[in-house]
Protein backbone atom coordinates (compact mmCIF):
# COMPACT_ATOMS: atom_id res chain seq x y z
CA UNK A 1 0.00 0.00 0.00
CA UNK A 2 1.29 3.81 -0.70
CA UNK A 3 2.19 5.84 1.99
CA UNK A 4 0.62 8.76 1.62
CA UNK A 5 2.69 12.19 2.31
CA UNK A 6 2.21 15.34 3.07
CA UNK A 7 3.00 18.02 0.60
CA UNK A 8 6.13 19.43 2.35
CA UNK A 9 7.48 16.28 3.10
CA UNK A 10 11.38 15.84 1.59
CA UNK A 11 10.72 14.30 -1.82
CA UNK A 12 14.44 13.52 -3.11
CA UNK A 13 17.67 14.53 -2.44
CA UNK A 14 20.10 15.75 -5.09
CA UNK A 15 23.77 16.49 -4.93
CA UNK A 16 24.71 19.47 -7.23
CA UNK A 17 27.45 17.84 -9.47
CA UNK A 18 29.71 20.28 -7.74
CA UNK A 19 30.92 22.33 -10.69
CA UNK A 20 32.07 24.91 -7.84
CA UNK A 21 33.52 23.09 -4.91
CA UNK A 22 31.63 20.75 -2.07
CA UNK A 23 28.78 19.26 -3.59
CA UNK A 24 25.38 20.41 -1.85
CA UNK A 25 22.62 18.26 -0.88
CA UNK A 26 19.53 19.59 -2.43
CA UNK A 27 16.31 18.94 -0.80
CA UNK A 28 12.83 19.19 -3.16
CA UNK A 29 9.59 18.29 -1.48
CA UNK A 30 6.95 16.31 -2.61
CA UNK A 31 4.11 18.66 -3.35
CA UNK A 32 5.56 21.95 -4.99
CA UNK A 33 8.05 19.76 -6.54
CA UNK A 34 5.89 17.45 -8.61
CA UNK A 35 3.48 20.28 -9.32
CA UNK A 36 5.67 22.18 -10.69
CA UNK A 37 7.90 19.45 -12.86
CA UNK A 38 4.18 18.45 -14.39
CA UNK A 39 3.33 22.00 -15.64
CA UNK A 40 6.46 22.83 -17.25
CA UNK A 41 6.41 19.20 -19.11
CA UNK A 42 3.37 20.39 -20.19
CA UNK A 43 3.69 23.28 -21.27
CA UNK A 44 7.24 24.16 -22.54
CA UNK A 45 7.16 20.90 -24.34
CA UNK A 46 3.65 21.29 -25.57
CA UNK A 47 2.63 17.54 -24.51
CA UNK A 48 -0.10 16.02 -26.09
CA UNK A 49 -1.51 12.69 -25.11
CA UNK A 50 -0.05 10.18 -27.37
CA UNK A 51 3.24 12.40 -28.14
CA UNK A 52 6.35 9.98 -27.41
CA UNK A 53 9.22 12.35 -25.35
CA UNK A 54 12.65 12.09 -25.28
CA UNK A 55 14.61 13.64 -22.91
CA UNK A 56 18.47 12.10 -23.43
CA UNK A 57 19.79 13.44 -19.67
CA UNK A 58 21.20 10.98 -17.02
CA UNK A 59 18.31 9.96 -14.85
CA UNK A 60 21.08 10.83 -11.54
CA UNK A 61 21.00 14.32 -12.44
CA UNK A 62 18.16 16.94 -12.12
CA UNK A 63 16.85 17.34 -15.77
CA UNK A 64 16.44 13.16 -15.83
CA UNK A 65 14.78 13.71 -12.21
CA UNK A 66 12.06 16.38 -13.37
CA UNK A 67 11.84 15.62 -17.60
CA UNK A 68 12.06 11.84 -17.78
CA UNK A 69 10.41 10.34 -14.20
CA UNK A 70 8.55 13.11 -12.50
CA UNK A 71 7.14 15.35 -14.86
CA UNK A 72 6.22 13.35 -17.91
CA UNK A 73 4.60 10.17 -15.21
CA UNK A 74 2.88 12.94 -13.75
CA UNK A 75 1.09 13.75 -17.02
CA UNK A 76 0.91 9.99 -18.00
CA UNK A 77 2.89 11.15 -20.79
CA UNK A 78 4.98 8.07 -23.00
CA UNK A 79 8.78 9.00 -21.94
CA UNK A 80 11.74 7.67 -23.45
CA UNK A 81 15.00 5.99 -21.30
CA UNK A 82 18.65 5.77 -23.29
CA UNK A 83 21.30 4.07 -21.58
CA UNK A 84 24.33 4.91 -23.93
CA UNK A 85 26.34 7.90 -25.25
CA UNK A 86 25.57 10.07 -28.30
CA UNK A 87 28.28 8.76 -29.95
CA UNK A 88 28.22 5.10 -29.97
CA UNK A 89 28.30 2.87 -32.12
CA UNK A 90 28.47 5.98 -34.18
CA UNK A 91 27.20 9.54 -34.10
CA UNK A 92 23.84 8.90 -35.71
CA UNK A 93 22.82 6.92 -32.77
CA UNK A 94 20.56 9.76 -31.63
CA UNK A 95 18.67 10.18 -34.76
CA UNK A 96 18.30 6.54 -35.08
CA UNK A 97 16.94 6.21 -31.86
CA UNK A 98 13.94 8.63 -33.19
CA UNK A 99 12.91 7.13 -36.03
CA UNK A 100 13.20 3.95 -34.41
CA UNK A 101 10.62 5.36 -31.43
CA UNK A 102 8.99 7.80 -33.83
CA UNK A 103 10.01 10.68 -30.78
CA UNK A 104 7.77 13.53 -31.27
CA UNK A 105 9.73 15.92 -28.77
CA UNK A 106 13.41 15.42 -28.36
CA UNK A 107 15.33 17.40 -25.25
CA UNK A 108 18.76 17.68 -24.86
CA UNK A 109 22.37 19.85 -23.61
CA UNK A 110 24.24 22.21 -26.19
CA UNK A 111 27.16 20.05 -24.60
CA UNK A 112 25.69 16.92 -26.86
CA UNK A 113 24.77 19.21 -29.70
CA UNK A 114 28.47 20.26 -30.23
CA UNK A 115 29.84 17.08 -29.77
CA UNK A 116 27.88 15.98 -32.98
CA UNK A 117 27.81 19.06 -35.13
CA UNK A 118 31.96 17.79 -35.36
CA UNK A 119 31.20 15.38 -36.94
CA UNK A 120 28.98 17.05 -39.45
CA UNK A 121 25.57 16.94 -40.91
CA UNK A 122 26.07 13.70 -42.61
CA UNK A 123 25.42 11.11 -39.51
CA UNK A 124 22.07 13.94 -39.34
CA UNK A 125 21.17 13.49 -42.60
CA UNK A 126 21.23 9.44 -42.94
CA UNK A 127 18.09 9.87 -40.62
CA UNK A 128 14.52 10.66 -41.65
CA UNK A 129 13.67 12.81 -38.03
CA UNK A 130 10.37 13.10 -39.99
CA UNK A 131 8.52 12.31 -36.25
CA UNK A 132 10.46 15.22 -34.42
CA UNK A 133 8.09 18.42 -34.04
CA UNK A 134 9.99 20.02 -31.21
CA UNK A 135 13.50 20.06 -30.03
CA UNK A 136 14.95 21.57 -26.09
CA UNK A 137 17.97 22.28 -24.97
CA UNK A 138 18.96 22.46 -21.27
CA UNK A 139 22.17 22.64 -18.81
CA UNK A 140 24.23 25.82 -20.20
CA UNK A 141 23.51 28.63 -22.19
CA UNK A 142 23.64 27.43 -26.24
CA UNK A 143 25.91 29.54 -28.56
CA UNK A 144 24.43 30.84 -31.55
CA UNK A 145 26.47 28.72 -34.01
CA UNK A 146 25.34 25.39 -32.53
CA UNK A 147 21.32 26.59 -31.94
CA UNK A 148 21.59 27.07 -35.72
CA UNK A 149 22.62 23.85 -36.81
CA UNK A 150 20.25 22.56 -34.32
CA UNK A 151 17.39 24.34 -35.93
CA UNK A 152 18.61 23.81 -39.48
CA UNK A 153 20.37 20.40 -39.46
CA UNK A 154 19.00 18.01 -36.98
CA UNK A 155 14.74 20.33 -37.25
CA UNK A 156 15.32 20.82 -40.79
CA UNK A 157 13.96 24.30 -39.75
CA UNK A 158 10.35 23.11 -38.83
CA UNK A 159 10.84 22.35 -35.37
CA UNK A 160 10.58 25.11 -32.64
CA UNK A 161 13.52 24.76 -30.34
CA UNK A 162 12.66 25.48 -26.78
CA UNK A 163 16.00 27.08 -24.75
CA UNK A 164 15.19 26.33 -21.52
CA UNK A 165 17.11 28.10 -18.23
CA UNK A 166 16.43 26.68 -14.66
CA UNK A 167 18.91 24.74 -12.26
CA UNK A 168 19.17 22.07 -9.86
CA UNK A 169 17.77 24.28 -7.03
CA UNK A 170 14.77 25.48 -9.24
CA UNK A 171 13.25 22.06 -9.08
CA UNK A 172 11.97 23.15 -12.89
CA UNK A 173 12.25 25.43 -16.11
CA UNK A 174 12.23 28.89 -15.13
CA UNK A 175 12.83 31.61 -18.24
CA UNK A 176 11.49 29.19 -21.81
CA UNK A 177 10.28 30.09 -24.84
CA UNK A 178 6.66 28.59 -25.00
CA UNK A 179 6.81 26.77 -28.51
CA UNK A 180 4.74 28.41 -31.32
CA UNK A 181 3.73 31.36 -29.31
CA UNK A 182 7.21 32.84 -28.36
CA UNK A 183 9.47 34.20 -30.99
CA UNK A 184 12.67 32.75 -31.01
CA UNK A 185 16.63 34.16 -30.58
CA UNK A 186 19.24 32.26 -31.37
CA UNK A 187 21.46 31.98 -27.96
CA UNK A 188 18.70 33.16 -25.67
CA UNK A 189 16.40 31.64 -23.31
CA UNK A 190 13.74 33.82 -24.12
CA UNK A 191 10.86 34.86 -21.54
CA UNK A 192 10.35 34.13 -17.56
CA UNK A 193 7.74 30.68 -17.34
CA UNK A 194 4.12 31.68 -15.82
CA UNK A 195 4.50 33.34 -12.46
CA UNK A 196 8.55 33.50 -12.49
CA UNK A 197 9.81 36.96 -11.57
CA UNK A 198 13.48 37.29 -12.48
CA UNK A 199 15.03 40.68 -11.68
CA UNK A 200 18.25 41.87 -12.52
CA UNK A 201 20.45 43.77 -9.97
CA UNK A 202 23.79 45.09 -9.82
CA UNK A 203 26.38 44.88 -7.12
CA UNK A 204 24.93 46.28 -4.37
CA UNK A 205 21.42 44.98 -4.92
CA UNK A 206 19.70 47.90 -6.86
CA UNK A 207 17.10 46.87 -9.23
CA UNK A 208 17.91 47.47 -12.86
CA UNK A 209 15.29 48.06 -15.23
CA UNK A 210 15.01 47.60 -18.96
CA UNK A 211 18.15 46.37 -21.71
CA UNK A 212 20.47 45.74 -18.93
CA UNK A 213 23.44 43.03 -17.84
CA UNK A 214 23.20 41.88 -14.11
CA UNK A 215 23.04 39.63 -11.47
CA UNK A 216 20.00 37.18 -12.13
CA UNK A 217 17.88 36.78 -8.91
CA UNK A 218 14.37 35.61 -8.40
CA UNK A 219 11.59 38.26 -6.41
CA UNK A 220 9.47 35.80 -5.41
CA UNK A 221 8.94 32.17 -4.65
CA UNK A 222 7.77 29.32 -7.01
CA UNK A 223 6.35 25.29 -6.06
CA UNK A 224 9.36 23.50 -7.38
CA UNK A 225 11.66 26.07 -5.27
CA UNK A 226 14.37 24.02 -3.28
CA UNK A 227 13.56 23.94 0.41
CA UNK A 228 16.78 23.23 2.08
CA UNK A 229 20.42 21.82 1.84
CA UNK A 230 19.90 18.56 3.49
CA UNK A 231 21.65 19.09 6.70
CA UNK A 232 22.88 22.50 6.68
CA UNK A 233 19.72 25.09 6.52
CA UNK A 234 22.62 27.88 7.07
CA UNK A 235 24.24 27.09 4.31
CA UNK A 236 21.50 26.91 2.29
CA UNK A 237 20.56 30.93 3.62
CA UNK A 238 23.97 31.82 3.03
CA UNK A 239 24.51 30.37 -0.54
CA UNK A 240 21.09 31.80 -1.82
CA UNK A 241 19.65 34.65 0.33
CA UNK A 242 22.63 36.53 1.62
CA UNK A 243 23.86 38.08 -1.64
CA UNK A 244 20.74 40.23 -2.10
CA UNK A 245 18.29 39.77 0.95
CA UNK A 246 15.03 38.92 0.27
CA UNK A 247 15.56 37.49 -3.17
CA UNK A 248 17.18 34.26 -4.58
CA UNK A 249 20.24 34.55 -6.08
CA UNK A 250 20.67 32.36 -8.77
CA UNK A 251 24.74 32.45 -9.28
CA UNK A 252 24.12 33.82 -12.99
CA UNK A 253 24.84 36.48 -15.07
CA UNK A 254 22.30 37.68 -17.31
CA UNK A 255 21.39 40.54 -20.23
CA UNK A 256 17.99 41.74 -21.00
CA UNK A 257 17.43 43.04 -24.18
CA UNK A 258 15.19 45.12 -25.67
CA UNK A 259 12.52 43.76 -26.15
CA UNK A 260 12.53 41.71 -22.69
CA UNK A 261 14.43 38.80 -23.42
CA UNK A 262 16.82 37.42 -21.42
CA UNK A 263 20.11 35.62 -22.26
CA UNK A 264 22.04 33.74 -19.86
CA UNK A 265 25.72 34.44 -19.74
CA UNK A 266 27.07 32.20 -17.51
CA UNK A 267 27.87 31.88 -13.85
CA UNK A 268 28.99 34.92 -12.34
CA UNK A 269 32.39 33.76 -10.97
CA UNK A 270 33.03 33.05 -14.92
CA UNK A 271 32.84 36.93 -15.12
CA UNK A 272 36.82 38.11 -15.86
CA UNK A 273 38.71 41.58 -15.44
CA UNK A 274 41.11 41.95 -18.38
CA UNK A 275 43.13 45.33 -17.17
CA UNK A 276 39.76 46.53 -15.73
CA UNK A 277 36.98 45.31 -18.18
CA UNK A 278 34.41 42.68 -17.40
CA UNK A 279 33.50 40.48 -19.80
CA UNK A 280 31.51 37.10 -19.61
CA UNK A 281 33.72 34.53 -20.58
CA UNK A 282 30.59 32.94 -22.55
CA UNK A 283 31.12 35.18 -24.96
CA UNK A 284 34.38 34.61 -25.59
CA UNK A 285 33.71 30.73 -26.02
CA UNK A 286 30.70 31.73 -28.62
CA UNK A 287 33.62 33.63 -31.12
CA UNK A 288 35.76 30.53 -30.60
CA UNK A 289 33.02 28.09 -31.18
CA UNK A 290 31.74 30.03 -34.11
CA UNK A 291 35.08 29.45 -36.09
CA UNK A 292 34.42 26.79 -38.30
CA UNK A 293 37.69 24.56 -37.51
CA UNK A 294 36.56 24.40 -33.34
CA UNK A 295 34.01 22.15 -31.87
CA UNK A 296 34.34 23.41 -28.48
CA UNK A 297 35.96 25.83 -26.43
CA UNK A 298 36.05 26.94 -22.38
CA UNK A 299 37.16 30.17 -21.28
CA UNK A 300 38.34 30.87 -17.99
CA UNK A 301 40.31 33.87 -16.35
CA UNK A 302 43.94 33.32 -15.22
CA UNK A 303 46.48 35.40 -13.22
CA UNK A 304 48.25 37.80 -15.37
CA UNK A 305 51.61 39.71 -14.21
CA UNK A 306 50.29 42.77 -16.30
CA UNK A 307 46.46 42.93 -17.25
CA UNK A 308 45.58 41.43 -13.89
CA UNK A 309 43.75 38.65 -15.44
CA UNK A 310 44.34 36.97 -18.40
CA UNK A 311 42.22 34.99 -20.70
CA UNK A 312 43.05 31.32 -21.03
CA UNK A 313 41.21 29.48 -23.84
CA UNK A 314 40.96 25.30 -23.95
CA UNK A 315 40.42 24.44 -27.47
CA UNK A 316 38.40 21.35 -29.03
CA UNK A 317 38.76 20.78 -32.88
CA UNK A 318 36.71 19.00 -35.23
CA UNK A 319 37.44 15.56 -36.07
CA UNK A 320 40.51 15.70 -38.59
CA UNK A 321 41.42 19.17 -38.13
CA UNK A 322 45.45 19.83 -36.92
CA UNK A 323 46.50 21.43 -34.17
CA UNK A 324 49.25 23.97 -35.17
CA UNK A 325 50.81 27.39 -34.38
CA UNK A 326 49.10 28.88 -36.95
CA UNK A 327 46.00 27.60 -36.33
CA UNK A 328 46.84 28.91 -32.81
CA UNK A 329 47.16 32.10 -34.25
CA UNK A 330 44.40 32.36 -36.81
CA UNK A 331 41.95 31.80 -33.53
CA UNK A 332 43.32 34.78 -31.34
CA UNK A 333 42.88 36.71 -34.57
CA UNK A 334 39.21 35.73 -34.87
CA UNK A 335 38.37 36.68 -31.34
CA UNK A 336 40.16 39.58 -31.93
CA UNK A 337 37.90 40.24 -35.26
CA UNK A 338 34.53 39.05 -33.52
CA UNK A 339 34.64 40.79 -30.38
CA UNK A 340 37.78 43.07 -30.25
CA UNK A 341 40.84 43.01 -29.17
CA UNK A 342 40.52 43.21 -25.26
CA UNK A 343 39.14 39.89 -25.38
CA UNK A 344 42.04 37.97 -27.42
CA UNK A 345 43.07 35.30 -25.68
CA UNK A 346 46.57 35.49 -23.65
CA UNK A 347 47.29 30.99 -23.44
CA UNK A 348 45.60 28.80 -26.43
CA UNK A 349 45.91 25.33 -24.86
CA UNK A 350 44.19 22.24 -27.41
CA UNK A 351 42.24 20.20 -25.25
CA UNK A 352 41.53 16.65 -26.78
CA UNK A 353 38.62 16.67 -23.98
CA UNK A 354 37.08 18.73 -21.57
CA UNK A 355 36.58 18.19 -17.85
CA UNK A 356 32.86 17.35 -17.52
CA UNK A 357 30.53 16.14 -15.07
CA UNK A 358 28.26 13.08 -16.28
CA UNK A 359 25.50 15.91 -17.12
CA UNK A 360 27.91 17.19 -19.65
CA UNK A 361 28.45 20.50 -17.92
CA UNK A 362 31.98 21.35 -18.12
CA UNK A 363 33.79 22.08 -14.53
CA UNK A 364 35.31 25.32 -14.98
CA UNK A 365 36.68 25.21 -11.73
CA UNK A 366 38.73 22.79 -12.59
CA UNK A 367 40.28 24.85 -15.72
CA UNK A 368 40.60 27.64 -13.52
CA UNK A 369 42.60 25.85 -11.15
CA UNK A 370 45.08 24.35 -13.77
CA UNK A 371 44.92 28.28 -15.91
CA UNK A 372 46.44 29.01 -12.57
CA UNK A 373 49.30 26.70 -12.56
CA UNK A 374 47.54 25.84 -9.34
CA UNK A 375 46.28 21.88 -9.82
CA UNK A 376 47.55 20.36 -6.65
CA UNK A 377 44.15 20.48 -5.09
CA UNK A 378 41.70 20.06 -7.60
CA UNK A 379 38.64 19.26 -4.63
CA UNK A 380 36.27 16.76 -5.21
CA UNK A 381 36.52 15.24 -8.73
CA UNK A 382 34.19 12.67 -8.40
CA UNK A 383 31.59 13.78 -10.66
CA UNK A 384 33.79 13.55 -13.80
CA UNK A 385 32.82 11.64 -16.64
CA UNK A 386 36.52 11.23 -17.51
CA UNK A 387 39.11 11.70 -15.18
CA UNK A 388 42.03 11.05 -17.15
CA UNK A 389 41.37 14.21 -19.31
CA UNK A 390 42.68 16.28 -16.14
CA UNK A 391 46.15 14.57 -16.48
CA UNK A 392 46.01 15.51 -20.38
CA UNK A 393 45.44 18.89 -19.66
CA UNK A 394 48.19 19.48 -16.69
CA UNK A 395 50.60 17.93 -18.79
CA UNK A 396 50.32 20.46 -21.63
CA UNK A 397 49.59 23.15 -19.57
CA UNK A 398 50.19 26.80 -21.28
CA UNK A 399 51.69 29.20 -18.38
CA UNK A 400 54.30 27.57 -15.93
Amino acid sequence: LAEEMSAEDPMFILYTSGSTGKPKGVLHTTGGYMVYAAITHQYVFDYHDGDVYWCTADVGWVTGHSYIVYGPLANGAITLMFEGVPNYPDSSRFWQVCDKHSVNIFYTAPTAIRALMRHGDGPVQKTSRKSLRLLGTVGEPINPEAWKWYNDVVGEGRCPIVDTWWQTETGGIMITPLPGATALKPGSATRPFFGIQPQLVDSDGGVLEGAVSGNLCIADSWPGQMRSIYGDHERFVQTYFSDYPGKYFTGDGCRRDEDGYYWITGRVDDVINVSGHRMGTAEVESALVAHHDVAEAAVVGAPHDIKGQGIYAYVTLNAGVEPGDDLKKELVQWVRQEIGPIASPDWLQWAPGLPKTRSGKIMRRILRKIGGNDYSNLGDTSTLADPGVVDDLIENRQNR
